[in-house]
């Protein structure tokens, strides 16, 4: 895992969540949109959150994430 890395993941996480009808899923629907691992799928999260362009919430016991 490297810095190159996390910011591809991050771009393949961001465009599943602007390519959702609601701008916003469910960590279940993120890592099938995304064909990420868990570890990479957070990486991904906290690149995108240290940027300023998601909203965590938890919905039914589950993350979902959201663009600003």
């Amino acid at each position: 895992m490297n810095i190159e890395s996390i910011g591809t993941w991050a771009g393949e996480v961001y465009k599943a969540l602007e390519n959702s009808d609601t701008r916003m899923l469910g960590m279940k629907g993120l890592k099938k949109a995304t064909k990420l691992k868990k570890d990479e799928t957070m990486a991904a999260l906290g690149w995108l959150g240290r940027e300023g362009k998601i909203v965590l919430t938890e919905n039914d016991e589950e993350l979902v994430v959201a663009l600003v």
